[in-house]
């Protein structure tokens, strides 16, 4: 790989591997810089693609899938968010001036929403970090309560969670959106039931 410097004519070789990136031995700031912008945007590049690479492999090979990408190297549990966000995003309302990660802090808000926080850190020129701490401050109720959070533990067999993983890539959400709305449909049923239940009893 030849970077150009800022001098006319002037390049230096940058070699790398599969493991490894060699550098010359003296090497300008803005050239250094301007190497680690091209790689970043590789990397965040890299993301989108396998995104992309594993809804293909959702909506081609259904059936088999998961057990391809079990074998690749690859963790299964980050790609499955990065195609959760490439559904979010087609790639016509990708913004190529943000990462992959800005996209995902909005991912689970209305297509409107999403828009209008990706514009504002794009102009802004906002951090990854520093969009998830707008995006917070916004969510706070201005009477000053904060939103209650809850975390919670399962432990579970690797077929469940297979099994529930399956389910979310079917309705095109990421598992906790997923496993939110099952218990939120569950806990509907189950109050309709008991109205039932005191309807008949009362009759």
């Amino acid at each position: 790989m030849r970077i150009l410097g800022r001098r006319a004519g002037r390049g230096y070789e940058v070699s790398r591997d599969q493991t490894s990136l060699t550098l010359p031995a003296r090497l300008p700031i803005d050239v250094w810089l301007r190497i680690g912008q091209n790689l970043g945007a590789t990397v965040d590049s890299a993301t989108w693609w396998l995104g992309d690479w594993l809804v293909y492999g959702q909506e081609r090979y259904p059936e088999r899938y998961r057990k391809a990408v079990e074998e690749t190297s690859l963790d299964y549990q980050t790609l499955r968010n990065y195609a959760w966000i490439a559904r979010k995003f087609p790639p016509g309302r990708r913004r190529p001036a943000l990462s992959m990660q800005h996209h995902a802090e909005v991912a689970s808000l209305a297509p409107q929403s999403q828009d209008s926080w990706l514009d504002r850190a794009q102009e802004g020129g906002w951090s990854r970090n520093e969009l998830r701490r707008r995006i917070r401050s916004a969510a706070i109720p201005r009477a000053g309560a904060r939103p209650l959070a809850v975390e919670l533990r399962l432990a579970v067999t690797h077929a469940r969670r297979g099994l529930w993983e399956d389910a979310a890539d079917r309705a095109n959400c990421d598992l906790a959106e997923w496993m939110l709305a099952a218990l939120d449909a569950a806990a509907r049923t189950s109050a309709e039931d008991r109205d039932r239940i005191r309807v008949a009893e009362a009759g």
